[in-house]
């Protein structure tokens, strides 16, 4: 009796094995598991994407890390993690880490971003230049005060490149430690202008919707000699898409994966029409512009 119950015991066993493996989601383009880093200046748009690729694909699995740049770097360039979100390219020295082990590296913008400045609704002004935002950040007096959305964050690098330097002045620049602590503070703090991305201004993030009354996006005119130097523009869908508003970004997916898996599937499903439709509707502007079909009947 004791020999049929160990028997019993062992065929249990090997099935409940059997069904595990068999349980098992395959590794493909459309199906398995990503693990995936993301710039928190473009969260928002990054979850909508995830989200509806997994309504197409449910068993797709996303495991994503969302922090500011300089938090997220270390993790892909020691070969954690091979897919990142960033709203730029990698440097030639960030290549080399990669390429020193003959991995590909395959870069796919998706969409258009812009850098939102944005102020008290209860402010006079509603316009600002470039050039006084980089006499700000060169430390030149100014009666105005910038806040960032992260002292790590990949707009405080993009400021250091447009203003030339490589560490802020002791006044006038500050940090707080997400975009929506710099949506509460300018709602209700009369004497800063926030700095953020477009993303995060719309009403499907619940901080903008209950602040959105409180809170005006300026507008920016660009350095003279450069486009957008005419007027002001507002980083509205058709300034980023024309590419005239002073303050743009592309938002690429980095995938190093070196095989043609989820992170490969998922990079192209981006640039179709199903991903660009979301980026449309973020308010960001596409890579590409979907053609729309009409459907014409003859009376």
């Amino acid at each position: 009796m004791r020999n049929i119950l160990l028997l019993l015991l062992a065929l249990l066993t090997f099935s409940s094995c059997n069904r595990k493996k068999d349980n098992k989601v395959e590794e493909t383009r459309t199906s398995g598991t990503l693990k995936l880093l993301v710039d928190e200046t473009v969260g928002p748009i990054v979850q909508d994407e995830i989200d509806i690729f997994k309504l197409d694909y449910p068993q797709a699995t996303f495991i994503t890390t969302v922090k500011p740049e300089e938090k997220l770097l270390p993790t892909f360039l020691n070969d954690s993690v091979r897919v990142i979100i960033l709203p730029r390219m990698l440097t030639k020295q960030e290549e080399k880490y990669y390429n020193q082990r003959q991995i590909k590296i395959n870069t796919s913008r998706f969409a258009v971003d812009g850098i939102a400045l944005i102020t008290n609704a209860g402010n006079i002004d509603s316009t600002i230049n470039v050039k006084e935002i980089i006499d700000i950040l060169q430390g030149k007096d100014s009666d105005k005060k910038l806040v960032f959305d992260n002292a790590y964050s990949s707009t405080f690098k993009y400021f250091k490149q447009l203003a030339n330097i490589s560490q802020f002045p002791q006044k006038g620049v500050y940090s707080k430690n997400s975009s929506n602590e710099v949506i509460n503070l300018i709602a209700e703090d009369k004497s800063f202008i926030g700095i953020l991305g477009v993303n995060w201004l719309s009403e499907k993030n619940p901080v903008m919707l209950k602040n959105k009354d409180k809170i005006k996006t300026l507008g920016v005119k660009n350095i003279k000699g450069s486009l957008g130097d005419d007027q002001y523009y507002k980083p509205t869908r058709l300034n980023l898409t024309n590419g005239i508003y002073p303050l743009l970004r592309n938002i690429n997916i980095i995938d190093c994966e070196g095989r043609g898996g989820l992170g490969t599937g998922f990079a192209t499903w981006l640039r179709s029409q199903r991903g660009q439709l979301i980026v449309l509707k973020s308010e960001l502007a596409p890579h590409k512009l979907m053609p729309r079909e009409l459907n014409i009947t003859k009376k």
